[in-house]
């Protein structure tokens, strides 16, 4: 009887972890394919978002005057809330500074 508790609290408390972003292979395959590459300059960033209830993800550029662009959870673009030559981004997410909320960061390339 104690083993049968033992083992639905421990599938109870697995499966009630939160997600990491390891479970979503089209963040890790975008990730996977930076770390192909040379170093950015500045290294290249994911943070995690919560924006208009929805997970998001900010990539960071690998150059200046670049969009930082925003994906869901499934790598489709939403917006860039920031880069570009104003620093402003594409202007499609102008209350994104304002209500995302940061959640962590997910990456930082450290080579």
């Amino acid at each position: 009887m104690k083993l049968i508790f033992l083992l639905m609290s421990a599938a109870l408390f697995l499966s009630g972890c939160a997600k990491n972003y390891t479970d979503f292979s089209c963040i890790n395959n975008k990730i996977a394919k930076i770390k192909a590459q040379k170093k950015w300059n500045p290294p290249a960033q994911v943070d995690e978002y919560l924006y208009q209830g929805k997970k998001v993800f900010l990539f960071s550029s690998d150059c200046c005057d670049q969009y930082h662009y925003l994906y869901d959870e499934n790598c489709n673009v939403i917006c860039a809330p920031s880069g570009g030559f104003t620093g402003h981004g594409d202007g499609k997410c102008t209350n994104f500074i304002n209500e995302a909320q940061h959640i962590r960061l997910v990456w930082k390339d450290d080579r």
